[in-house]
């Protein structure tokens, strides 16, 4: 079995995926088996890093 190349995307992709909350269980299995744990935790802490920089620009706009 080969495994994908863009396994960073993926990653992605399965972060966004939890802060969701949505996700099918057979698609969860599957991503787990395919993703690097490195890949996992940096996406895990960019999409974190994100979130939390649209929270503080969306507190800005509201109180300008």
């Amino acid at each position: 079995m080969t495994e994908p190349r863009n396994t960073f995307l993926r990653s992605m992709r399965t972060v966004a995926w939890a802060f969701l909350g949505l996700r099918k269980r057979s698609g969860h299995d599957e991503d787990l088996s395919h993703l690097r744990p490195s890949h996992l935790i940096a996406a895990g802490l960019i999409s974190g890093a994100v979130f939390v920089l649209l929270l503080i620009l969306a507190v800005r706009l509201a109180t300008a």
